[in-house]
């Protein structure tokens, strides 16, 4: 995963998105749907309908980069809401990334007494 600076605010766009849209799509529908900036450094998580595939919208201070991710088993976990989005932490978008179920992590050890 790519380091984000400080204040990096990550929101995934709720329902399903054509995955079709590029650059320009993308950070129109973030301005139209979402009311937000794309072009103020924070994050922008889309989904495809099948769930499988999610596209990353980021701008840098140089540039918008848009990061693709097709799982080859298994699905993307997200909301269940049909419109809006949902902010995520830095360290919930990795676990999403990984195809972790990002909303109810668990530990693998519960730690016991030392003693």
């Amino acid at each position: 995963m790519i380091g984000l600076p400080a204040g990096t605010r990550v929101w995934l766009v709720v329902g399903h998105t054509d995955m079709r849209k590029g650059f320009d799509g993308l950070a129109a529908l973030v301005q139209t749907t979402l009311q937000r900036n794309p072009f103020e450094g924070h994050i922008f998580v889309f989904r495809g309908r099948r769930g499988d595939i999610i596209k990353v919208l980021w701008f840098d201070g140089q540039g918008l980069m848009l990061l693709a991710k097709r799982l080859e088993r298994g699905r993307f976990v997200w909301p269940q809401a049909d419109a809006g989005s949902v902010h995520l932490t830095p360290a919930q978008l990795s676990m999403l990334l990984e195809g972790i179920d990002w909303r109810m992590p668990r530990r693998t050890d519960t730690p016991s007494l030392a003693a």
